[in-house]
Parts: C-alpha cells; structure tokens; sequence
C-alpha cells in the first residue's frame, strides 16, 4: 500500500477514487509517565516516554485507515491528513485520513 500526503503519486496514475478512509486511536499515558514528563519538562529535554506513546498511536490510527482502504479496494492512500488531540485524564487521540485510490504505474 502507497501512503502518502500529497495529492498525486510521482510516476503513478490515480484511476479511481474510492473514498474518504480514516483510522483513530485514543491511548493514555500513566501516571509514572506523566510524572517523568513533568521533570523532563522541568529540567529540559524530551520525554522518550511520551514520544513513545505519540508513535505507537500514530502507527495504529495509519494501520487501521490502510485496513480500511483494502476493504475498498484501494492500492493507494492520498492527501492524508494526522491529527493530534489530548482530552480529559491525559488521553492523547490520533486521527489518521485520506482518500483511498487504485493506482496504474505508468
């Protein structure tokens, strides 16, 4: 599956338009995390726990929008879009979007 967040594919030729494809995920950080955060951001540096969490959400909301556009059909996922969110109790929310297409090689 090509994934990719522009609007066209160098070298490829879109030849359907499937739809509109999205995956989501909501994850939470503990508190043991939260609090190393805390004094990371105290005395500088990046929070690897945090960052942890951030990939490993992306990685699942991409995973289930490429599931998504194999159901349609699709060979291709363009113009996709990821969205970052924290709510309440330090959930973080990721949304991953796109269009799928099937694609010609030229």
């Amino acid at each position: 599956m090509i994934v990719t967040t522009t609007n066209s594919l160098d070298g490829y030729r879109v030849d359907t338009y499937l739809g509109i494809v999205s995956g989501e995920t909501i994850i939470g950080a503990n508190v043991f995390k939260d609090f190393f955060a805390s004094i990371t951001d105290i005395v500088g540096g990046r929070s690897s726990a945090y960052e942890r969490v951030l990939r490993e959400a992306k990685a699942t909301a991409m995973a289930e929008m490429e599931m998504q556009a194999r159901t349609f059909g699709a060979n291709a996922i363009i113009g996709i879009d990821l969205d970052y969110e924290t709510i309440r109790d330090g959930m973080l929310m990721v949304t991953a979007s796109g269009t799928a297409v099937k694609t010609t090689k030229l």
